[in-house]
C-alpha cells in the first residue's frame, strides 16, 4: 500500500482528546517487555485504500504505544489488519481511551475494528519449521481442507498461509512448526496423491535462500521429446525405439543395455541427421521461464542426459547453462556407427555428475535441487537436497521428495519460494 499523510487520531463522542505522548519505558529505563505482560490486539477489517495502514499507527501513536507484531493481507480489495500492541503508555490514558479513539478513527474511514485484550505476545512455535508448498490445477476447497488436516495431524501448526502464484497453476505456501519435516512430508505425500495435487516439503531456515544448483534430465523435462526417438524417426525405427525406451523409463531394462540396443539402430544415419534434429527439439513450456529466473538469483544450472552430447551442448549454449554432460554418438566418416563413446550416463552417472556438479559450483549437496522423469533419475533425486519428480512415472513419483504433474517447468520455481508476480516484475526491468 501507498502511505499517505498520517491522520490525526479521532476523539469519541463526549471523551477528551488524549495528552501529548511521552515515553514511559520499564524500569530502569528499558523498553517496555511483553512476556507475560499485558497487550491489545487491534484488528482493522474493510475495504481496502492508500492509508489506512499510516492511519491506524498514527491513531495509536497518540498512545506511545510499542508495536509488538503486525500481520496485514488484502485479498480481492478488502484489508484485514492486524497489530499487537503494549498498552496505552501516556499519562492519564486509559485503554478504554484507546478503545474509543481507534473505533472513532475507524468509523470515519467505514471500516470495521476490533480490540482485544491479553497477555504476551504469540505463544511459542513449536520445535520443527517446513514449507509446504501446494500446487493446484485448480485449487480446490476439498483439496486444501485435506492438507491442513494432514499437517495438523502430524502435530504440527499452520503459523502462515501465502499465495506464490494464481497461474498457470494455483501455488500457495504454508509455513507450518512443531513437526518434522521428514514426517510432515511422509504424510503429506500420501495424502496430495489420493487428492491429486502437486506437495512440496522443504526445511524451513536460511539455506533455503541461499544460493544454490538446479540439475535437470532432459529427455521429457527439459524437452518434451526423447531424443533418440527423433534419431529413429530418421532412420526408420522409431517404433522399435520407443518401445525400448519406455520398458527402460519404467525401469524394467537395465538403461547402459537398452542405450546400446536403441543406438545399434541408428548406424549408418548421415551425421547431417544432428542439425536437423537440434531443430526439431522442443522446450517444455516454462523451461526458458525457469532457467532465466534461476540464472538472475545467481543459482548455477545443468543438465545431466542419457541422451547425447550431440543435443545437449546446444542446449547449454542456447540457454546458457553452467553444466552439460550426456552420452556422445560415435560418428566416423560422415555417418553414426551405432555405438556411444566414452563412459556412459546411467542411472548412477547422474547421481555421480551431480555431486561433481555440485563440488565445482562449491554447493552443499543439501542446497540442490534435481529434476527428471524416469527410473533413471532416481539416484540423482534422491542425492539431491530437493528431489522433484516431474510429470513422471509412478515408480519415480512414489520414490521423489516431491512432484509436480503439471505440464508448466517453471511451476518448480514456486518450491523454492519464488512469486509469479517476483518473475514477472524481473521479466519486466529485462524487458
Amino acid at each position: 500500500m501507498s502511505a499517505p499523510q498520517p491522520s490525526q487520531p479521532l476523539p469519541s463522542s463526549g471523551s477528551v482528546e488524549p495528552p501529548e505522548p511521552r515515553r514511559v519505558d520499564g524500569a530502569g529505563g528499558e523498553p517496555y517487555r511483553t512476556g507475560d505482560s499485558p497487550t491489545l490486539l487491534v484488528k482493522i477489517f474493510g475495504k481496502d485504500r492508500p492509508g489506512i495502514t499510516a492511519g491506524l499507527f498514527d491513531t495509536l501513536a497518540a498512545y506511545a504505544v510499542d508495536v509488538v507484531d503486525i500481520e496485514q493481507v488484502v485479498t480481492r480489495g478488502r484489508i484485514v489488519l492486524c497489530a499487537l500492541v503494549t498498552p496505552p503508555a501516556v499519562g492519564g490514558s486509559t485503554e478504554g481511551d484507546l478503545r474509543a479513539t481507534v473505533h472513532s478513527w475507524a468509523d470515519s474511514l467505514n471500516l470495521q475494528a476490533e480490540i482485544i485484550s491479553g497477555i504476551g505476545d504469540n505463544r511459542p512455535r513449536g520445535d520443527g519449521r517446513s514449507y509446504v508448498t501446494v500446487l493446484g490445477h485448480p485449487l480446490t476447497a476439498e483439496s486444501t481442507a485435506a492438507i491442513a488436516a494432514s499437517i495438523t495431524s502430524t502435530g504440527g501448526n499452520i503459523d502462515r498461509i501465502f499465495r506464490l502464484a494464481k497461474y498457470p497453476v494455483t501455488a500457495v505456501e504454508f509455513a507450518v512448526s512443531g513437526t518434522g519435516t521428514e514426517q510432515l512430508r511422509t504424510a503429506l505425500a500420501t495424502e496430495a496423491a489420493e487428492i491429486g495435487v502437486d506437495v512440496a516439503v522443504v526445511s524451513a531456515g536460511l539455506s533455503r535462500r541461499a544460493q544454490r544448483l538446479v540439475v535437470m534430465d532432459v529427455d521429457s523435462t527439459l524437452i518434451q521429446d526423447e531424443v533418440i526417438e527423433l534419431f529413429a524417426a530418421h532412420a526408420g525405427c522409431e517404433d522399435k525405439v520407443a518401445e525400448v525406451t519406455e520398458q527402460a523409463m519404467r525401469g524394467e531394462l537395465d538403461f547402459e543395455q537398452s542405450l546400446h540396443a536403441r543406438v545399434a539402430l541408428l548406424a549408418g544415419l548421415d551425421a547431417s541427421v544432428v542439425d536437423k534434429v537440434r531443430a526439431e527439439v522442443r522446450l517444455t513450456p516454462g523451461a526458458r521461464t525457469l532457467i532465466r529466473t534461476l540464472k538472475r538469483l545467481g543459482y548455477q544450472v545443468g543438465v545431466v542426459s542419457g541422451g547425447f552430447t550431440q543435443v545437449t551442448d546446444d542446449l547449454k549454449e542456447r540457454l546458457g547453462l553452467d553444466f552439460a554432460s550426456a552420452n556422445t554418438l560415435e560418428v566416423v566418416d560422415g555417418r553414426l556407427t551405432g555405438r556411444v563413446v566414452g563412459e556412459v550416463v546411467d542411472r548412477a552417472g547422474k547421481a555421480r555428475l551431480l555431486r561433481s556438479f555440485a563440488e565445482q559450483a562449491g554447493v552443499p549437496l543439501a542446497q540442490t535441487v534435481a529434476i527428471g522423469d524416469g527410473a533413471n533419475d532416481l539416484d540423482m533425486l534422491n542425492t539431491a537436497g530437493l528431489g522433484v519428480a516431474f510429470n513422471a512415472k509412478p515408480v519415480v513419483r512414489e520414490a521423489a521428495h516431491t512432484a509436480v504433474n503439471v505440464p508448466f517447468l517453471d511451476t518448480v520455481l514456486y518450491l523454492l519460494g519464488i512469486t509469479r508476480e517476483e518473475v514477472e516484475a524481473a521479466d519486466g526491468l529485462v524487458g
